[in-house]
């Protein structure tokens, strides 16, 4: 081996050692691990680069590249689960078979201040002979003619699942001619329902929530004092039976039928409870099917689809009384453009006293007369044509109409001829 070979062997030693210091030299001839050192004076002689040694604690974590943002199409989520469900079905639906019943009766309220029926009303004396009867005492209807008694009405809702010995609120009103049931105590009334047999027994002192008084020509008085309540007036004495299900079966029944909410009902009880089948039959049922393991168990299954959160389908609606001047709309009202132009009249009739003298030079003269002369004044208060653009939400809509600067009741009006001429998709409901 030549000393030019030598050398370079030591070169590459020495590079090789100061790369690791740390390090212990191996035998480049009896490491099997090194490879074989070409020591050919012609072959050039690769040597390695240098390692830069990094001080511990200060070499950089080595992080994986980023993934790529995938977003979640609206198909991969249900669609009408808790998230998106407004309301619970127990909020907008009953089930069939667990329904309420109406009571009705009739009685008298005794105890009145002077106010009871007067002597125009028959039928009041005649049940205070009847009920006098009952006690074992005879008197005619002459003599039970008395002012502190009225004859009423009593009528009670008996909701569902009420049992025996349950107190439900009943409502008295007067049909005769009295003046207050303002004092009054509701005699024992039996309440009957519509099949003719007895569900429940009413009797105690009247709730008014007003009152009456009338002294010396004035009066003064407060709400009405007509109607009254008996609040746990009544006991019930007849259960109403109930059929929840038919054993395999159940339905729900919507307040408010709509095709689309019955069908997001159906996909919600499939989506939130899953193994549960569901499907709508009508827009106003659906139909639900009952697990053979929760037949037993009913009222628990009842529990858990009440609670299914839904979101229901409000149809275009606007709600108007005349009478009061109200104006209700739903937020799904729309309008298309059009042009609207609205005129009112006004009457005014003055009374204008005038004083006719007497005649000039009379021997006996008439007192002056009198006279009222009338004055009538016809107005009318026309308006231009006004433009309504199309409107895509409620609040659109509201700016719209506020801009004809009519009042509300005429507001009635123009919403009815909107409502004809096509200018208003919705329905427009009249109290």
């Amino acid at each position: 081996m030549t000393k030019l070979a030598v050398l370079a062997l030591f070169l590459t030693i020495c590079l090789a050692g100061g790369a690791r210091a740390d390090a212990p030299l191996s035998d480049p001839i009896t490491d099997p691990t090194n490879a074989p050192i070409n020591t050919s004076i012609n072959d050039p002689i690769n040597v390695a680069p240098p390692k830069t040694r990094v001080p511990p604690g200060s070499a950089k974590k080595r992080t994986a590249p980023p993934r790529p943002e995938t977003r979640a199409s609206l198909e991969d989520e249900p669609r009408y689960g808790a998230a998106q469900g407004l309301v619970r079905i127990k909020d907008i639906a009953d089930m069939r078979g667990g329904r309420g019943n109406q009571l009705f009766g009739y009685s008298l309220v005794v105890g009145l201040e002077g106010t009871g029926d007067g002597q125009s009303v028959g039928f009041t004396p005649q049940s205070v002979v009847n009920m006098m009867r009952r006690f074992g005492l005879n008197i005619t209807v002459e003599q039970a003619r008395v002012k502190n008694v009225a004859a009423v009405m009593v009528i009670a809702d008996l909701p569902a699942f009420a049992k025996p010995g349950s107190r439900i609120d009943v409502t008295v009103s007067s049909i005769g001619d009295a003046k207050s049931l303002q004092g009054g105590t509701l005699s024992q009334t039996v309440l009957h329902a519509a099949d003719g047999k007895i569900y429940a027994v009413a009797q105690g002192a009247l709730s008014i929530g007003g009152f009456n008084f009338e002294a010396g020509g004035a009066k003064v008085q407060k709400n009405h004092v007509n109607v009254g309540r008996v609040p746990q007036g009544a006991y019930v004495e007849r259960e109403v039976p109930m059929n929840l299900s038919d054993g395999s079966t159940m339905q729900i029944l919507l307040r408010q039928p709509d095709y689309t909410t019955a069908s997001r009902i159906a996909a919600a009880i499939r989506t939130q409870m899953p193994g549960i089948g569901a499907s709508a039959t009508d827009g106003g049922t659906v139909t639900v099917g009952i697990p053979t393991v929760q037949a037993k168990d009913l009222i628990s299954f009842i529990s858990r689809v009440e609670t299914v959160r839904v979101t229901p389908d409000v149809s275009a609606r606007i709600v108007i009384n005349e009478r009061t001047g109200t104006v209700v709309m739903g937020g799904n009202v729309r309008l298309s453009p059009g042009a609207v132009a609205h005129g009112s009249i006004s009457i005014q009739v003055r009374n204008a006293p005038i004083v006719v003298p007497s005649p000039p030079n009379s021997f006996n003269p008439p007192p002056p007369l009198v006279v009222q002369q009338k004055d009538v004044t016809v107005t009318e208060h026309g308006q231009q044509l006004a433009a309504i653009p199309a409107t895509t939400s409620i609040a659109q809509l509201v700016t719209a109409l506020n801009n004809l600067g009519v009042t509300p009741r005429d507001l009635i009006s123009i919403l009815q001829a909107m409502h004809d001429a096509g200018m208003i998709a919705a329905e427009i409901v009249e109290q």
